[in-house]
């Protein structure tokens, strides 16, 4: 009796656990709640954002500075009760893992770490006054929370797609860009020492330089008053140009070759003639719960991914299928000439179909509704269904399909 109790707590747990987790993940908007939390999330960082920056002018914060202090500290109680709400979940995001290795996991990942850091800096001065200027200081940390709206926006995700695909180039441009910077400092401190030794005073002066040199038009400030330095500043300004040039040239070609793959794999599917099937599972489905290998798919049907909030899951034969996912199913086209006797039918408004149920339209007995398109759901027809205006209706001649089959050998 106990154990089935401790049973049934720990499923009713799990199940919080899936709906809180399906809450705080950014772009899961199957349902109101969902998405009431998205919107007040991005409101809260939005609101906690523009109060920082207002705060900064004493004039506004004179006068209303009270009331600044006060958003800031709702906002902050907000991150701090989301980053909970995230903790809590972790199992969820991190599938497989262990409740405490789970926890570990998102903690140390980058986005736990601004999470954590959107809201402690601003409690700890309570407990080490001392260090007030430096915790403020990581409050601005926060801003990068934003990067969570990727989830709604395909350009940040492309572009995140391609600083990663070209990260290793990208790294070593930097690292060509820094060795020019060390060598441009220590010649230029060689050849201007001398005759500017306040100015060239060492070679992180020399550093200052070049790093304005090479990667602005510089500032004016420290530039060289020999004629082999001026020779030297302008070989340097050069280089800089070609070199700023590298890491543009390589973002630019990733981004083109992101699109070229996205058209490419839009030629694939449309050479390739498959059908794609997308589907929620819901609590009470007969494949929520079950694995990959255990679920019935039709012949030449299969899962192709599935999608688990903002995580993209390879189907292999264990892979769980759990409430919520959403799951991309492939199959073979019907053959040429199966669905040439398969009509649509829009509903407009002065339609005679509209209003009328079904089984009593007035059709021939060997025509049959086959699917109602309702504002984008797809509805099985039944005899009682009233169509209503504005629906897609397909229907097909019995007749003809069976003259196809015929001829073919079916």
């Amino acid at each position: 009796m106990d154990k089935d109790k401790s049973k049934n707590t720990e499923y009713s747990w799990e199940r919080v656990q899936k709906k809180l987790y399906s809450m705080v993940s950014i772009g899961v908007v199957d349902n109101k709640l969902n998405q009431g939390y998205d919107i007040l999330s991005t409101l809260a960082l939005i609101i906690n954002i523009a109060a920082a920056f207002l705060s900064t002018f004493e004039s506004i914060r004179a006068e209303h500075g009270q009331l600044l202090n006060m958003i800031e500290a709702i906002t902050v109680f907000f991150f701090a009760i989301d980053y909970a709400l995230r903790v809590l979940t972790a199992s969820q995001q991190f599938r497989g893992c262990s409740e405490g290795e789970a926890i570990r996991k998102y903690v140390l990942s980058g986005y736990g770490i601004i999470d954590l850091l959107s809201f402690l800096p601003y409690y700890l001065p309570a407990f080490f006054p001392a260090g007030a200027a430096v915790f403020r200081m990581f409050r601005v940390i926060r801003i990068f929370r934003l990067f969570r709206i990727n989830a709604y926006s395909d350009s940040l995700t492309l572009i995140g797609n391609v600083l990663t695909s070209k990260r290793t180039q990208i790294l070593a441009s930097v690292f060509i860009i820094l060795l020019l910077i060390l060598a441009s400092s220590l010649c230029m401190y060689s050849v201007e020492h001398e005759a500017q030794p306040e100015v060239f005073e060492n070679a992180f002066s020399a550093i200052w330089w070049a790093t304005s040199t090479l990667l602005t038009v510089g500032y004016g400030d420290i530039y060289p008053i020999t004629v082999l330095g001026q020779i030297l500043g302008i070989v340097i300004t050069f280089l800089g140009v070609g070199l700023v040039a590298i890491p543009t040239g390589i973002i630019s070609a990733g981004f083109v070759e992101e699109y070229q793959k996205a058209t490419r794999l839009a030629d694939i599917e449309e050479q390739a003639d498959i059908h794609f099937i997308e589907f929620v599972i819901k609590d009470n489905d007969s494949w929520a719960g079950k694995q990959v290998k255990d679920v019935g798919v039709p012949h030449n049907t299969l899962i192709a991914i599935i999608m688990r909030g903002k995580e993209t899951i390879i189907p292999r034969g264990d892979v769980t299928i759990l409430p919520g996912d959403k799951l991309i199913l492939c199959a073979e086209p019907a053959g040429d000439g199966v669905l040439e006797h398969v009509k649509e039918v829009s509903l407009r408004k002065n339609h005679p179909w509209n209003g009328q149920r079904i089984m009593d339209l007035d059709i021939s007995r060997q025509t049959f509704v086959v699917m109602v398109d309702r504002a984008g759901k797809m509805m099985i027809p039944t005899g009682d269904m009233e169509l209503l205006e504005g629906d897609r209706v397909l229907v097909f001649t019995k007749e003809n399909i069976n003259k196809y089959l015929r001829q073919y050998g079916f």
